[in-house]
Order: C-alpha cells, then structure tokens, then sequence
C-alpha cells in the first residue's frame, strides 16, 4: 500500500484492502506478541469530537506495537479554544508525533489538515464524509463471517448522513458485492454518492422497507439515526425509530445472516439479537484494534 495519508475509502484499491486485511489476521492471531514492533513511536490524537472505539482502538493498537499517543484532549481544554486554525493545529502536533489520527465535525477537514504535514495522516471520521478505518475494520468482519465472493449486504439506516456507510460502500465496489440500501425517503444516499458508485460499476439497489430483501441478503449492516448531523430537530424526530429489528424481524433471515453495526446503537437492534449467531457487532468493534495495528504498522514502515 503506498499512501501518505488515509482520508476516504476511495483511495483504497482491493490490493490495498487485502494488505491491511491480511496483516490483520496475523495480529488478531496474538495481538500481544509484537510489543517491539514499533517501539518509542507516538500516535497523535486530534479529536474534534466524541468518540469511544476509535479513540480507544487507535490507542491500544499503538500500544500493542510498543509506541504510545499523545492526546490533544478535548477542543475545550485546548488551543482550539482559543481560535486556533485546525491546519496549525496539526502541524504543531505533528512535531510531536510520527503519525495523527484526526477527527473532525467538518466533511473535508482530513483532507485539508493532510495538505499542511508530512507524517502519516488517518482522518477518525470527518463530519458527514469519510470514516475510512472503520470501513477497513467492518471489511475485515464481513471477510471472517461472509466472505468477498458472491456477496449480498443490505445497508439500514441514515444512508444520508452516515460516514460509515459512504466509506463502506465505496470500499465494497473493489469485491463481488450486490448492495441494498434501506432508509427513509428523506435519509436516501446522497445523490453524489449514487453517482460515484454508479461510475464505479457498483451493483445497487434502494428500498425503504427491509422485508423486500431480507430473505436475500449474507450481511446486515444496520446504522443509527444521528441526531447530532440533522440541522433540524424535527426532519430528525420525523424518522427517529422508523427503522428497528429484533428476532422476531430475522425469522424471515438466511440462518447465517451476519447483523452488524458501527457503534453506538440506539434503538436500532434489540437486545434480543445480542445473543444470537446473527450479531456480530461487538466482535466488529473488537476487530478494530487488529485492524488499526495493520494499518499503523504499514504507515509506520513495518517491515515484514
């Protein structure tokens, strides 16, 4: 894989996806037996937002290779406050550090703060854009559970916001995938990203209920409704719990559908799922670490 910067699934190529993928596996295999790896290194955190699994993943994945991270913090207890620009934001903290994992509530913002350092940049998510190492993680999940070869995948939820469901679905166009998206009318992927997968060749379907195609698919990618992207409380109140299954729902389910989810959820999967064959969403969030060591140990000059 030869990138500078992570900053969209788009840039990823299926040999790309199969190098993370591949040196994932070794990791996941004895995560705690490459503590030399990239002993000393230090992984700057710049998080703009919230964040549980990302933040956190990133952090043991450079710890389980012997580096460590320094943390910018929160925006409030930080220069941000003051009005500093995020482009000299990253160039300070690039001083500190060999590579940055940056999230930001601004689409783009990765993109732009990537112009302005040399060391590896990897955007954590960037406002309703690109979320590109979740989408390497839920690749990996998807390829232990369903395989690449002759894939249906149903994706629900907010198409329209949904940074994790853009990524995938440009990542899932370098592998033999059918693609169903279910949502709201008013939730629909956005036009701009029908056309790049229409462009790209992608084999795609839109539905509003889940029913008309449940029966066909191997995986089911559920997504929350996000409150915090709607810029109008009520568009949001509007589709709120529109879209939820239980198991009563996955009767009409392949017995080895595999259910997953990026995290959080809401109201989106009921409980009742959690302890069937169908979830696989927790061992999807666990997946990030390997995962995250395989693409900090590329970036970093692993060697093999």
């Amino acid at each position: 894989m030869n990138h500078d910067h992570i900053i969209s699934a788009k840039q990823l190529s299926r040999a790309d996806i199969e190098a993370v993928l591949d040196r994932a596996a070794e990791f996941a295999a004895d995560p705690s037996a490459w503590g030399d790896r990239h002993e000393n290194a230090l992984l700057g955190l710049l998080f703009f937002e919230p964040s549980t699994r990302t933040k956190m993943s990133f952090t043991a994945a450079i710890k389980r290779l012997g580096g460590d991270v320094v943390d910018m913090g929160t925006v409030e207890s930080s220069s941000v406050k003051k009005g500093e620009s995020l482009a000299d934001t990253v160039r300070v903290v690039e001083g500190y550090a060999d590579a940055l994992v940056l999230r930001h509530p601004s689409e783009g913002s990765a993109k732009m703060a990537s112009e302005f350092v040399d060391a590896p940049l990897i955007n954590g998510g960037d406002g309703a854009g690109q979320h590109p190492t979740q989408t390497l993680l839920d690749l990996y999940t998807i390829r232990e559970n369903a395989g690449f070869e002759d894939l249906t995948i149903g994706i629900m939820g907010d198409l329209k916001y949904g940074r994790t469901v853009h990524s995938l679905a440009h990542a899932l166009t370098n592998v033999d995938a059918r693609q169903h998206f279910v949502s709201p009318e008013s939730l629909r992927l956005p036009r701009s990203v029908r056309y790049d997968l229409h462009e790209e060749g992608a084999s795609i379907r839109e539905h509003t209920e889940l029913d008309t195609v449940l029966s066909e698919l191997d995986v089911l990618y559920v997504t929350r409704i996000q409150r915090e992207r709607f810029p109008d409380e009520s568009e949001y109140r509007a589709v709120a719990g529109e879209y939820q299954i239980d198991t009563e729902t996955l009767e009409a389910a392949k017995d080895d559908l595999t259910v997953m989810h990026p995290l959080p959820r809401v109201d989106e999967i009921a409980h009742d799922i959690d302890g069937t064959d169908h979830a696989r969403y927790f061992q999807q969030a666990h997946n990030g670490v390997p995962v995250r060591m395989a693409l900090l140990d590329i970036l970093l000059g692993g060697d093999r």
